[in-house]
């Protein structure tokens, strides 16, 4: 049995879509499939149902919304009902989420032990599992209390992944994909810092600063801040040629790399694979085949 959430939501039973038709019932399991076997109270269920238009038959709907999803998906998976929740254990059942977790967790792991290359190709298999917007079937009130959460993480793992095609020298690549980020991210340091290292190894430095000028603006213009420091740091970097290091060094997967290492030039200052679409060098949400 397999449930995907990162994107529309789906649900398979022997390889077979299983339906589960109505916004209420999907946001019901979305909510067991996020809680990873934790207990979902009846308050948290009514709200992320009804916000603050909850009908006195609530807990009678939730009851009959778990109820279906038991006749659809059990012996699979178990809900247990408790004095004011509900819990749902997967046992064998497959779930994009929980696979997305397990690899970004290693992946991101992986960018802080130096492993580029085990860290690109976490990563992009956890990318990989995006297949569009998500939480777009589901209750207006649950999209908007999650969509944010499960964006900023699939926003962190797509940093990490191009902060690794960095240290592997893979600027060249990067560039189309960044520029398309940022335009869509404008807000987003982090990916305009590595935007910029992009360019400045692309031997295009007026570009580079030209890209951080432009997101000091934005951020001045329309939040009255002045740029953090990733931004800050990478751009004073290029300002000062210390972006680029010694090529050939070994990397810690134990091979040889073909880039110039710094923590700056991945965009990782102390102080990223998507759909390919015909329009779009790279889409945002993460499939490009891993290297």
């Amino acid at each position: 049995m397999e449930f995907r959430i990162l994107g529309p939501v789906e649900t398979r039973v022997d390889g077979e879509q299983r339906l589960l038709n109505g916004a209420k019932p999907r946001t019901v399991l979305v909510e067991f499939l996020l809680a990873h076997g934790r207990v979902v109270s009846d308050e948290r269920l009514t709200d992320l149902l009804w916000a603050e238009a909850a009908p006195a038959t609530a807990s009678a709907q939730i009851y009959t919304y778990a109820s279906r999803l038991r006749k659809l998906f059990e012996p699979s998976l178990q809900i247990t009902r408790y004095p004011h929740g509900y819990s749902m254990k997967l046992g064998d059942a497959w779930c994009d989420h929980l696979e997305f977790s397990r690899l970004s967790s290693a992946g991101l792991d992986a960018v802080k032990q130096a492993r580029w290359r085990t860290a690109t190709d976490l990563l992009s298999r956890a990318l990989s599992l995006w297949r569009g917007p998500v939480l777009v079937d589901v209750t207006d009130h649950m999209a908007a209390t999650e969509r944010p959460r499960l964006e900023e993480a699939r926003l962190r793992v797509l940093e990490g992944r191009v902060a690794a095609d960095l240290m592997l020298g893979r600027h060249h690549d990067l560039v189309a994909e960044l520029t398309w980020l940022v335009a869509e991210q404008p807000l987003r340091e982090r990916l305009r810092a590595q935007l910029m290292t992009a360019l400045y190894r692309c031997d295009r430095q007026a570009d580079a600063i030209a890209t951080y000028q432009e997101g000091r603006h934005v951020l001045a213009d329309g939040y009255g801040v002045d740029p953090g420091p990733v931004l800050s740091a990478t751009y004073q970097a290029i300002l000062t040629g210390n972006l680029r290091l010694p090529a050939s060094e070994t990397d810690s997967d134990g091979r040889t790399g073909d880039c110039r290492r710094s923590q700056a030039a991945a965009g990782c200052v102390r102080a990223s694979r998507a759909p390919r679409l015909a329009t779009r060098p790279r889409s945002d949400y993460g499939r490009r085949s891993a290297p």
